[in-house]
């Protein structure tokens, strides 16, 4: 997965694939190499873990936060920022575009189809082998056909997010390895990536085919334990 390959990526997929965590990762690397990027929060399905609970973590490596709001106190349905047209039309600009699981996020995008250059856009869609809803390849294929149907745009790439939270071990890459190859070879959408926490990448070294891209752990939940650089101890 070339980081800049494309201007815009969208990053989908099922709830609790690790969406959140693989596109704060993945703005923060193309801030780090020097590209002006934004990354848009619209996951307006689960608004109590989101990306936007990492603003000044994103604002140390040079990425500006799009974020939906909520419209009131006691109104827990987020408005969709008008800031979101300016991602589309700067094409100075990178942008990474988190949507919620399935077609629920999906339609929050929608409505912007027109104002989306196809050209200059990647549609990832996230995988983890091990949530039931996505454990088999006709599950996970399931999920991507009907993403992409009401999304209006063709997934490009699938991105092996296979975990479980501090209890990652390399087996489970491995597993959604197997699994990730399996859907390409049934859609013919190629694996982007291999995701995988950065105290493992040595370890996995060697035993995937295809890129691998290391994440730092931004989206602690609150019981977790943090190390001398302030990232989640995993």
């Amino acid at each position: 997965m070339k980081l800049g390959e494309k201007r815009l990526t969208i990053v989908t997929g099922h709830y609790g694939s690790g969406k959140t965590e693989f596109s704060v990762n993945l703005a923060c690397a193309l801030g780090r190499s020097g590209r002006p990027c934004a990354l848009c929060d619209l996951d307006i399905v689960n608004p109590y873990f989101r990306a936007r609970e990492r603003e000044g973590e994103l604002g140390k490596h040079g990425v500006r936060l799009i974020s939906s709001s909520l419209l009131g106190p006691e109104n827990d349905v987020p408005a969709l920022p008008a800031e979101l047209f300016a991602v589309f039309q700067d094409k100075t600009r990178y942008g990474v575009i988190d949507l919620g699981g399935d077609e629920v996020g999906a339609r929050a995008l929608a409505r912007f189809r027109a104002e989306i250059d196809r050209s200059e856009t990647k549609v990832l869609f996230v995988l983890n082998a091990n949530r039931p809803e996505t454990g088999t390849t006709e599950q996970a294929a399931a999920c991507l056909e009907q993403i992409c149907s009401v999304l209006g745009l063709d997934v490009t790439g699938i991105v092996n997010n296979t975990h479980l939270c501090g209890e990652t071990a390399p087996e489970d890459v491995l597993q959604g390895a197997v699994l990730a190859e399996e859907i390409a070879a049934r859609t013919g959408i190629p694996v982007a990536c291999h995701v995988v926490h950065r105290k493992l990448v040595k370890e996995m070294s060697g035993r995937l085919s295809g890129e691998v891209f290391p994440i730092q752990i931004y989206m602690r939940k609150p019981w977790e334990e943090e190390d001398n650089d302030g990232k989640s101890e995993l």
